[in-house]
């Protein structure tokens, strides 16, 4: 396991096969102010230094606001300590209760293996749980049909298309919102 995961003092949520490593606000301050590019590369798993530049870029750009917070997680590998992606809510309104999730893997190694439906399924957990949402959302590419399965497979409920919602790569697409209810949750529970 990459020491800085030791160093950096944050909360770890645990699933079967991941470890899933709080980053919030004050966590990122001290990677960032502390680490060198190396370091944080191998810390989020990132492929290059490109990738560093782009965190460190949406890091000094101010991730949150006085109305808006985040709480992400990082997947690591019990077995191999490697960092696999993330998880988390970024767009979290915390005086309606409720949060947009989000997620990715680092590279198509890991893909297609239930580790994002693990982590999903503990940090939406976490976030009825212990974070007071009501609602959790997500924005889905219509194309993206791995997403649009995991989603529904953790059982939210698709709510409709947002038409020209999202850029992604420099090309305009529609995202299928997809919503989850803590009254939903508790049912699925078996609370």
């Amino acid at each position: 396991m990459h020491p800085l995961y030791i160093t950096i003092p944050s909360s770890f949520l645990e699933t079967p096969r991941l470890l899933l490593k709080e980053l919030n606000p004050e966590v990122l301050q001290q990677l960032y102010s502390s680490s060198t590019d190396e370091e944080i590369m191998q810390f989020y798993g990132l492929n290059n230094l490109d990738e560093v530049a782009t965190e460190k870029r949406k890091f000094s750009n101010g991730l949150t606001m006085n109305n808006i917070l985040f709480r992400h997680f990082l997947l690591i590998d019990k077995s191999t300590g490697e960092a696999l992606g993330r998880c988390g809510y970024h767009t979290w309104h915390v005086s309606h209760s409720r949060a947009e999730i989000g997620y990715g893997m680092h590279g198509v190694a890991h893909r297609e293996q239930g580790f994002m439906k693990e982590a999903l399924a503990a940090v939406v957990a976490y976030g009825f749980e212990h974070m007071g949402l009501n609602r959790v959302e997500a924005f889905v590419g219509s194309r993206n049909i791995p997403s649009l399965k995991l989603l529904r497979g953790l059982g939210f409920t698709e709510e409709g298309t947002l038409r020209e919602h999202y850029c992604k790569d420099g090309h305009i697409e529609d995202s299928v919102c997809f919503s989850l209810l803590k009254r939903e949750f508790d049912v699925r529970k078996g609370i």
